[in-house]
């Protein structure tokens, strides 16, 4: 039977000489350039939602197969799979694979090329398209079907008859497994002659599955054939059968090894030579441009790739060796990118690369692999079909008489994301001076400066015991000295807790979402104190702008809430103002609250609270957007311009999981689709990139030397850019020690925590899931102690806890702080994860005028909850507060 290939050429032949529907040159060239009613029906609905989607090729007909059958490929057969992936913006990726299996015939495989085609065209030409021939799978399509796939002999053109496990004999097969992270199984003969030092086989028998370990394969190789045995286990014997592992060359005292030698009569040394051609490699070469012209292939000469090379009206081939990427312009027809196909093909048989992969992109869609081949390509927006592009494509396909429905949207996440942290812990700061660090007190530990570098300890009840974050951050204007003795400092406080801790490296404006509400109640101020910032500016002759009381300062005020929420110090002018927040202006003993018309009522709350922590002592005289007083602007100098937009963070993507290797100061990685725990091998390092931060994951069997370079094969990780993002070097770096995942890691996984228990190696530890399944933890490890037992702060704030109501009026009278009992009952409706915090809730004013009110909108029922006991405490009552509270009140006021 003809290979797969060969089957395409004849079928991309006769469709290429089909005449193409008659549109006007206007029309026919645009998006996705084809008519609609060349689609197959069946596909009118695809890619609607997330998941698999597999057609059989029967009778050169597209049919559906059924969802129990996904993963269940026979060698006779074609298939077109389709994978939808809903992503955080809200849109679809769409990834098509045709999958050709070893004995198709020549009409269904090409059946298959031409029906993906078809079906990017009902996707609005966004998919990118991969051919997939048996036995060289790529490994994002065998990512779908993990563990692994195993074709069975059979298919609908040939004849054979598709037989189901319990309708047959079992029969003794071997099978031979390659791949680190994504397994590649194969059947061969069963005979001795197959097995060889470098590779691993699987025996499966009636009764037992073996598991032969070449000498030369490593061990995560083993740990992932193990998940084949698992498989098989589960498939072939309903889960019950042995399980033998036999290692190559030990042979002695070994019953499991002898029963494998004498199923092959008898043992005998095997042969240096690895069996199977997939060992081989097709020839690399350096990657050749080629422009298609009527179905004719000519050279691009040029000795750099630029992106500049490729014509929006043409289709090129790129020929890379291993794979052939055809890139097809948006303003080509449907004739002229199956003709690409057809070329791609030729390719292929002339080179004799049937193994060499295929792979169809459209302009706009590019994989980070395909532009990372051209030189500085261009920053890609992401591939998002807007709502208008959309309308635009379905109604110039409707213009030229075709039905379109427009692919369907996936529901966007639009909830920030919450911290995934418990904020009753404690913390612990040091500000780095010089080659040292200095203990904050507990007053300081929440005022930092742009100059400074600070170092964090943050000890907090976790899911499986205490847990430990240990951080670094640097301010904008710290200097480098000081940030190196920071990173060095942070090390040392990790190994002195055995890396049971994790590390985050955080620079300011990069904050984490989990860093605010560690502090809760956070300044920042302009300038720095520490020694290096200090000799840094003298020997620049710069002009020291360290925040001062007694001038003149400008505060924006952001967070979400009374445990989370920043006051951070910006340049003292009008362009520093923006609606959408609240700020603070001080001249020494003058004070301005300035309401943006776009804050909110906590916005205003988070203001009066921070009031407290930067001007404790004098009355703020409020000003509303547009009724400022012209001594505010003759403060911030002049009027001007300024910005009523949110300021917007980095926010998370979908996450992508990188295998790293690092030798010699050279980063590798290779991304693991579809990833899930059982990825994470001890012995490796992975790098899980959010965008908005990035974990670098230690197994615990990594070498010392490596271990160490942790954070900097993290920082290697942001400057080669893989996703090609732009993605910026202070991106937040976490350094996560297996065995100590926070829970802010373990989200993007399906975790179990009795598998991140065990101990061994990959290929031990993955052995024991097999024979024995995953036992959980019996109890829970000992917490570590902690020094104040989660309280995190003092409970006795410096200065005096007091309120003060905010007023348009200058002169209003400040509002008497409010007594022991009342604080004790208020505390009631604060936040119950909350610590102690540094100012309590303001107290709520009596009813304004709406012309004067700050915010006449309905008060939050927290807010009417604590006025109604306000003004119940005006008339004291005995039996009003509970004894408890009484008792405690008491003993407070007697510290005093």
């Amino acid at each position: 039977m003809a290979a797969p290939g060969s089957a395409i050429k004849h079928t991309f032949s006769s469709l290429v000489k089909q005449k193409p529907p008659k549109t006007s040159p206007t029309k026919s060239r645009g998006t996705m350039a084809v008519s609609m009613k060349e689609v197959d029906p069946v596909f009118q609905a695809a890619g609607q939602k997330d998941g698999l989607e597999i057609w059989r090729i029967e009778k050169l007909q597209v049919v559906p197969v059924p969802k129990e059958s996904h993963g269940k490929f026979f060698t006779g057969d074609s298939y077109v799979i389709l994978k939808t992936t809903a992503l955080k913006n809200g849109s679809f990726r769409h990834d098509i694979h045709y999958w050709l299996g070893k004995n198709t015939s020549q009409d269904e495989a090409g059946t298959a090329a031409i029906k993906t085609v078809e079906l990017d065209a009902a996707l609005g030409g966004r998919a990118v398209q991969y051919r997939e021939v048996q036995g060289n799978e790529t490994e994002k399509f065998l990512s779908y079907f993990k563990p692994c796939i195993i074709p069975e002999e059979g298919g609908v053109a040939s004849g054979f008859r598709h037989t189901e496990v319990n309708e047959r004999e079992h029969q003794t097969r071997l099978f031979v497994c390659r791949g680190k992270h994504t397994v590649h199984v194969k059947e061969v003969p069963f005979a001795r002659s197959s097995l060889n030092h470098d590779d691993i086989f699987i025996l499966d028998t009636k009764s037992k599955i073996f598991q032969f370990n070449g000498s030369n394969s490593s061990i995560q190789e083993r740990a992932k054939a193990l998940e084949v045995v698992q498989y098989l286990k589960d498939t072939n014997h309903d889960g019950k059968c042995e399980v033998a592992a036999v290692e190559d060359g030990k042979l002695m005292a070994d019953a499991d090894a002898g029963e494998f030698w004498a199923l092959f009569g008898g043992f005998a040394p095997l042969p240096r030579k690895p069996f199977s051609e997939l060992n081989g490699k097709d020839s690399a070469s350096t990657s050749k441009l080629l422009c298609v012209n009527k179905g004719q292939t000519a050279p691009i000469d040029s000795e750099i790739l630029t992106r500049e090379l490729l014509d929006s009206t043409k289709c090129y081939l790129l020929d890379c060796g291993s794979e052939i990427y055809a890139w097809m312009g948006r303003e080509t027809t449907l004739e002229e990118r199956k003709r690409a196909g057809s070329a791609a093909e030729e390719l292929l048989r002339e080179g004799n690369r049937s193994r060499s992969h295929i792979i169809r992109l459209m302009e706009g869609f590019e994989t980070v692999i395909f532009r990372s081949k051209f030189d500085k390509w261009p920053k890609k927006a992401d591939a998002v079909v807007s709502d208008e592009s959309r309308g635009k494509v379905a109604a110039l396909l409707k213009r030229q008489g075709f039905n379109f429905k427009s692919p369907a949207k996936a529901a966007p996440v639009k909830q920030e994301p919450q911290p995934q942290i418990d904020c009753t812990g404690n913390l612990q700061v040091w500000r780095v001076n010089g080659s040292e660090k200095t203990f904050l007190s507990f007053s300081e530990q929440c005022k930092f400066y742009s100059g400074d570098c600070y170092i964090f300890q943050y000890t907090y009840p976790g899911e499986n015991g205490d847990e430990c974050l240990i951080g670094t951050w640097f301010g904008k204007k710290s200097v480098q000295e000081e940030r190196s003795a920071a990173t060095s400092l942070a090390d040392k406080m990790i190994e002195s807790l055995k890396f049971q801790a994790v590390l985050v490296r955080v620079y300011e404006g990069k904050e984490p979402i989990e860093f605010f509400p560690i502090f809760q109640n956070l300044v920042i101020y302009k300038g720095g104190t520490s020694t290096g910032y200090k000799k840094f500016i003298s020997e620049k002759g710069i002009e020291d702008d360290t925040y001062s009381e007694s001038g003149v300062a400008l505060f924006r005020v952001q967070g979400s809430g009374p445990e989370n929420m920043q006051a951070i110090q910006v340049d003292t002018a009008a362009s520093s103002l923006n609606s959408s927040y609240c700020y603070i202006l001080h001249d020494g003993d003058t004070v301005f609250t300035w309401i943006g018309n776009l804050s909110s009522s906590m916005d205003q709350e988070l203001a009066e609270r921070q009031l407290d922590v930067i001007k404790p002592n004098l009355q703020s005289r409020l000003l509303k957007e547009g009724s400022e007083y012209d001594q505010f602007w003759k403060l911030l100098g002049v009027k001007s311009e300024y910005s009523s937009q949110k300021i917007v963070r980095d926010q998370e993507s979908d996450p992508h999981l990188f295998a790293c290797t690092f030798s010699k100061g050279v980063l590798k990685v290779r991304e693991i689709f579809n990833f899930t725990q059982d990825d994470l091998m001890t012995e490796d390092i992975f790098i899980l990139d959010c965008r908005s931060c990035v974990f670098v994951w230690v197994g615990q069997r990594v070498d010392t030397k490596i271990r160490a370079q942790a954070l900097n094969i993290g920082e290697k990780f942001l400057e080669l850019d893989i996703l090609m993002e732009n993605v910026s070097r202070e991106t937040p770096l976490y350094v996560i020690t297996e065995g100590s995942e926070p829970q802010y890691f373990t989200r993007f996984f399906t975790w179990d925590f009795a598998k991140s228990a065990m101990h061994g190696n990959s290929f031990e530890r993955r052995l024991s899931i097999v024979k024995d399944g995953v036992k959980p933890r019996a109890d829970k490890p000992k917490r570590r102690p902690t020094t104040s037992a989660h309280t995190g702060r003092s409970s006795v704030p410096d200065k005096s806890q007091r309120s003060r109501s905010m007023s348009f009026s200058p002169d209003r009278v400040r509002v008497r702080g409010r007594s022991p009992a009342f604080n004790a009952l208020a505390a009631n409706f604060e936040n119950p994860n909350a610590r102690n915090l540094s100012t309590p809730p303001p107290v709520v004013r009596k009813q304004l005028p709406k012309s004067v009110s700050p915010d006449s909108s309905k008060p939050p029922p927290r807010t009417a909850s604590i006025a109604a006991i306000s003004a119940s405490l005006e008339r004291p009552k005995a039996t009003l507060i509970p004894k408890s509270i009484k008792g405690r009140c008491k003993g407070e006021s007697g510290r005093g």
